[in-house]
């Protein structure tokens, strides 16, 4: 029995599944910088297994978080959501069953120390979720989740400090798309000027804000929506 051969079964033994189909595991590995001559990307590395995957983790999750959160409001759900598949949180995952040793990669991406790079290994944990469901369907990619991102779904979850990262956070996991800001007014001294936004959400009523800068007032306009739609409170 080979080196890899057995490397890959010790990764089995830790996603906790055997796979029928070895080569859906093998394709999850296979950073786009290890194919060689005319191989095709998009056929021959997981870029599409973590298209994938990104979403199987996002129903999973939202399936997980009805569960957990009988009592959550909408708002709750998403900015836990968004904690739960964001790319820092699936790296943090591959990083625990340590995917990295496994990945295949290029000789320059080796060099680069992508192994141990955040985004090439959220990638990867994105696409071994991908094979899961595809040679074990929607329980063996469950059954991997629930085990590794327990730690996660039961940690506190804050929205974070900068009030207009919380509200895009919270618009994308709504489908609300992107807050859109406007300068609406300016008024006081060229010393001390006063800024005042607008902002609109798709599906929601506008919101104003004021500050010395337009930066302060669309914080002002983005706090200011959050705390109507009642998902940042005072001591936020």
């Amino acid at each position: 029995m080979s080196k890899g051969r057995r490397n890959r079964r010790a990764l089995e033994e830790r996603l906790g599944y055997s796979f029928a189909d070895k080569t859906l595991l093998e394709l999850a590995l296979s950073h786009p910088s290890a194919l060689t001559g005319d191989q095709a990307p998009a056929s021959f590395s997981n870029q599409r297994l973590e298209f994938l995957g990104d979403r199987v983790l996002g129903l999973a999750v939202s399936e997980w978080l009805l569960r957990e959160f009988p009592a959550a409001d909408e708002g709750e759900l998403a900015v836990r959501f968004n904690a739960l598949v964001r790319k820092e949180a699936c790296a943090e995952i591959a990083e625990r069953v340590d995917l990295g040793p496994h990945l295949l990669l290029g000789p320059g991406e080796e060099r680069a120390g992508g192994r141990e790079k955040a985004a090439i290994l959220a990638d990867a944990c994105e696409a071994v979720i991908a094979a899961l469901y595809l040679d074990g369907g929607l329980p063996a990619a469950t059954s991997f989740i629930t085990a590794e991102w327990a730690h996660l779904m039961t940690a506190p979850v804050r929205l974070r400090g900068d009030p207009k990262t919380a509200l895009q956070e919270w618009t994308q996991g709504h489908g609300r798309g992107v807050p859109v800001y406007k300068e609406i007014g300016r008024s006081g001294p060229d010393h001390a000027p006063v800024f005042e936004v607008r902002i609109e959400v798709k599906g929601l009523p506008a919101e104003t804000g004021m500050g010395s800068s337009k930066r302060q007032a669309e914080q002002a306009a983005a706090r200011a929506i959050l705390m109507r739609e009642k998902v940042w409170t005072e001591n936020e």
